[in-house]
């Protein structure tokens, strides 16, 4: 039996993909997101109307019920008639901390359109561009829900104008944002008019909402909100203009169902040519056709394992179907598929494309991959990569308390890896070293809660991740194999920032077809013709390995072995041992040894990697450290004190603004200097100023700095205090 008297219906209507709605609510953090979503959780009579706003009952893990805040994107799947007809609204509420922004990112893949919430009084904020840039970069379509419109009346006692010019500024200021990052096909006809009902107004925490449509069609003024809160009956407005109504009617009639969606998303996040049979069966969401599934999330379940959940874009999966993971590279049989109703899965037998499903049995399935039918595996190429707009920048050391419970402690790091792919997990037996690296410091927090839910654990303070990288070019360097029968020339180069822009944007990737990728370095990032094709690959840290070699015998048989021995170069450089960022390697020459046993692995990786960090060591390398955009919310008596809190910690002042009685500052700072930052804006500013950083770049350390972060950074990891010489990597004929 169903658990849940919806899920028949629901059931029924997922053939019906024009009654399908694939939606998400994106935020700032803080701006009423889950509050939103217990309204809309009641009307589908899955929660008490009475509790609906302060239950957060999408937010069902503990930590999330003691913060406050949304950690992990939550999937429900609710009923909604409108005019005699009944769609289903497959619904993601995500997460509006910074530090937990790739869990937007993931869950923009699964959705068509997205509801972006703002706080009426706090305006659009850092997180409200940053997802609403997300979300147009997935070609998901935005519509508006302006909230805590109550504060605005009992709070800060604007009258009837003073609020109108507030919420035509919140709009002007989103569509702002929609003509900036939308691409020019979609910005014009995808910005917000409230006049159309594309924008909703209300109070999640009191029940209430409205389109403009709405009001008049109730006859209701703005004026009329105002006296039921001046007479205390405010109450009353739940009944008359209940929230669940204006925002589930906006989805309806202003977000596109898959039919309408995947024509144009597809080109988008797909890598193959759209005119394929399997690209057209995409966009005509097909679900007679091949299945094809883009998993955006992976849960461990501590008694079903592996639970992948992702968007069905053509197909029907079922339980026993045998599928195959491009990534992966392996096949698998499906035990089980379900659907969500918030923290549960209401299991179902089949779920035909246009839809979510949450699949068991994918073992090594990890988010961003590609399911598909076996039928395909050999025709079928991956989608986009998924682009997280910020990277793990934070480190902290994680060793248990009691010895024995090591091998637990490895077992759960591993796990939370798979769950968050933006939490770096680094194990390293030989040196002892256990590592998480995360977004910010409270996504480490709560990263270690969850360990120490299950194993005593000690933790270090945290430390801040670099890069390192070269200024200008340096080589052809020789580097000869450890028997010296074989040798290669490299050199290194630092990447253009367009070409860097590319890779970390996924406009170019491993999974592209050469002649496309060709066509992008050339065009927008002014590469050379004959480099641009030999582009051998690409890695996670934006490096790329170019052949410039001409007729060299067996080549084409180590390539796969020279670039494991690039990327082993790379993964951990010589300067401190942090990654290496942003560098060219060009093969400019290679001498290989006509018996195959003497050009193995042993021998081409050592020799590949002595060569890129002999040229790497020859040139001006550095490290780059990351920086925060932050922005800051303060009255305005405290302008000159933030400035002086930032220019003292090696930050900037960008921009100032003031919005009524409230001065937002938008600034840079490293995050290297962020530590300790709480209390020194708290004390200096009485308590009054609000912030939030996110990660936005990586920058050169200054050289009066670099130096003796080398040596921090080397201490640390029980290294040479000095950095090696280049000579010690430099062969000779």
């Amino acid at each position: 039996m169903p658990r849940f008297k919806q899920t028949e219906e629901i059931l029924k209507l997922m053939r019906d993909k024009e009654h399908i709605r694939n939606t998400g609510i994106i935020a700032h953090i803080d701006h009423g997101k889950t509050t939103l979503s217990d309204s809309l959780l009641a009307e589908a009579g899955l929660l008490s109307p009475s509790i609906a706003g302060e239950a957060r009952a999408l937010d069902y893990l503990e930590e999330e019920q003691k913060r406050g805040i949304t950690i992990k994107a939550a999937n429900i799947s609710l009923l909604h008639d409108i005019e005699g007809k009944s769609y289903v609204i497959n619904l993601i509420d995500t997460p509006g901390h910074v530090d937990f922004t790739g869990n937007v990112t993931r869950a923009l893949r699964a959705i068509d359109g997205a509801l972006v919430v703002v706080d009426a009084v706090e305006e659009v904020m850092v997180q409200t561009e940053t997802v609403t840039r997300q979300a147009l970069g997935e070609r998901v379509k935005p519509v508006l829900f302006i909230n805590k419109i109550d504060r605005l009346i009992r709070e800060l006692k604007l009258d009837a104008p003073q609020v109108q010019e507030k919420l035509n500024r919140i709009i002007r200021d989103f569509n702002g944002l929609i003509d900036t990052y939308g691409e020019k096909e979609f910005k014009d006809k995808w910005k917000v008019n409230p006049a159309a009902g594309s924008v909703a107004f209300g109070s999640a925490l009191h029940g209430w909402g409205f389109t403009i449509p709405q009001m008049q069609e109730k006859g209701l003024k703005f004026s009329d909100i105002v006296a039921y809160y001046s007479n205390e009956h405010f109450e009353d407005l739940k009944e008359i203009l209940p929230v669940h109504s204006a925002i589930l009617d906006m989805f309806v009639n202003h977000l596109p169902n898959p039919l309408e969606a995947q024509p144009y998303r597809i080109p988008k996040i797909w890598l193959g040519d759209p005119e394929s049979e399997i690209g057209k069966a995409m966009k005509a969401c097909d679900e007679n056709a091949p299945t094809v599934i883009c998993l955006n999330k992976v849960v461990v379940d501590p008694h079903a394992g592996i639970v992948s959940t992702g968007r069905v874009f053509s197909g029907t999966i079922s339980e026993g179907d045998n599928v195959y993971l491009l990534m992966g590279k392996k096949g698998y049989r499906v035990q089980q598929t379900s659907i969500y109703m918030g923290a549960r899965r209401e299991i179902v037998d089949t779920i035909p494309a246009g839809n979510i499903a949450a699949l068991l049995g994918l073992d090594i399935a990890r988010a961003g991959e590609t399911v598909v039918s076996e039928s395909i595996k050999d025709q079928m190429v991956p989608f986009e990569k998924i682009k997280y707009v910020s990277e793990p920048v934070i480190t902290i050391a994680v060793e248990p308390k009691h010895p024995k419970d090591l091998p637990k402690l490895i077992d759960l790091m591993q796990k939370l890896s798979i769950q968050d792919p933006n939490l770096v997990t680094t194990i390293n037996q030989e040196t002892g070293e256990y590592l998480l690296s995360g977004m910010g410091e409270l996504h480490l927090e709560i990263s270690v809660k969850e360990i120490q839910s299950a194993v005593d654990v000690v933790t270090s303070q945290p430390i801040v991740v670099y890069r390192e990288t070269v200024t200008s070019p340096a080589g052809p360097i020789l580097g000869k194999s450890p028997n010296k029968h074989s040798r290669v020339w490299i050199t290194v180069e630092p990447l253009n920032q367009e070409t860097i822009d590319l890779i970390v944007n996924g406009e170019i990737s491993e999974y592209q077809d050469a002649a496309t990728r060709t066509k992008i370095l050339r065009e927008k990032a002014g590469w050379d013709a004959k480099d641009a094709r030999n582009v051998w690959a690409l890695d996670e840290h934006v490096n790329i390995i170019v052949d410039q070699t001409k007729g060299v015998q067996y080549l084409r048989e180590v390539k796969d072995t020279m670039i494991a021995g690039a990327r082993w170069a790379t993964e951990a450089g010589p300067l401190a041992e942090e990654p290496i960022r942003g560098i060219r390697i060009n093969i400019t020459d290679c001498q290989l040894h006509e018996d195959p046993i003497h050009r193995g692995p042993a021998q081409i990786m050592p020799m590949t990697r002595r060569a890129i960090w002999g040229a790497f060591l020859s040139d001006e390398p550095t490290l780059l450290e990351p920086i925060y955009k932050i922005q800051i919310t303060i009255p305005q008596d405290y302008i000159g004190t933030v400035s002086g809190i930032l220019s003292q910690r090696r930050g900037r002042v960008i921009d100032v603004q003031q919005k009524g009685p409230l001065t937002f500052i938008t600034g840079e700072i490293p995050v290297r200097e962020t530590f300790g930052l709480a209390n020194d804006m708290r004390s200096k500013t009485s308590g009054r100023a609000f912030w939030q950083t996110q990660f936005t770049r990586w920058e050169a350390l200054p050289k009066s700095l670099a130096k003796e972060v080398i040596a921090e950074i080397r201490k640390r990891k029980g290294l040479k205090p000095e950095p090696p010489e280049a000579s010690e990597y430099i062969d000779t004929l």
